[in-house]
């Protein structure tokens, strides 16, 4: 096969430098942000993230709204959780699920993607 060769006149490597140490000194940034829209780009998590971002609510909760087994939903908070994008507190013998302070700027841009036709009003 015949290499692909680049057509620009003038190569900016000063430029080009500036980027890549920009890319290598926010490397852990990018990794983090990759991962969490990777994790939230599951269909039922990017739901949940929704729900909670809105209101706290209890497993069964979840299951109730999205007609779904408890373990099912369980299994979604807990990969939500590990990441960080999702705490949990217990008052009584319950647990419920809110979006946590330092994810909730990442977790806002997301869904402000999907908010624009979605309005909640209780």
């Amino acid at each position: 096969m015949k290499a692909i060769s680049c057509i620009r006149e003038e190569k900016n490597q000063q430029k080009i430098d500036w980027y890549e140490q920009l890319l290598k000194e926010n490397a852990l940034e990018y990794n983090q942000l990759s991962s969490i829209i990777s994790l939230i780009g599951n269909e039922v998590r990017l739901k949940l993230v929704w729900l909670i971002n809105n209101d706290q609510f209890c497993v069964c909760d979840l299951a109730d709204i999205l007609q779904m087994s408890v373990p099912a939903i369980s299994q979604h908070l807990r990969k939500l959780k590990d990441i960080g994008i999702i705490d949990s507190v217990r008052i009584k013998q319950t647990i419920f699920y809110s979006i946590t302070a330092q994810k909730q700027s990442i977790v806002t841009h997301v869904l402000d993607l999907i908010s624009e036709k979605t309005t909640i009003s209780i």
